[in-house]
């Protein structure tokens, strides 16, 4: 088994990483995971959170908000609705998506509110820990 993998990462704006890493940390709907080399095939749903990337060079964070991951055992694509560089991502960067997700909330039919409601309060969180 290799000791990296390859890891890209693109929002609708831009690609924001190709790197090779030896573990990426993955805000999965259903929990965190952390991908390595030789990993099961995999998809899973996001929530907002931080993807952590294991480089060579060190760790690399992003913000994400929804979207999908993609896991294999020798590279990791993850999909984000929205996504930052965590270095360089502020609050006011997600006041628009945490507003937008509220209405959603607000309006979503009563089988649906659940859903809008985790995850306006996951967006919180991030935003939260973000201080």
């Amino acid at each position: 088994m290799a000791d990296m993998m390859q890891f890209d990462l693109v929002s609708p704006e831009r690609m924001l990483a190709s790197i090779q890493v030896s573990a990426v940390q993955i805000p999965g709907a259903d929990g965190d995971m952390t991908a390595m080399p030789g990993h099961a095939a995999t998809l899973t749903s996001l929530r907002p959170g931080v993807v952590r990337a294991q480089t060579a060079e060190g760790e690399k964070d992003f913000v994400v908000t929804r979207g999908f991951a993609e896991i294999s055992a020798e590279s990791i694509s993850v999909i984000a609705e929205h996504a930052h560089v965590g270095t360089e991502v502020t609050k006011a960067d997600l006041e628009d998506v945490l507003g937008s997700a509220r209405e959603a909330a607000t309006a979503a039919a009563a089988e649906d509110k659940d859903a809008a409601e985790k995850f306006v309060a996951d967006l919180v969180q991030l935003m939260d820990n973000m201080d």
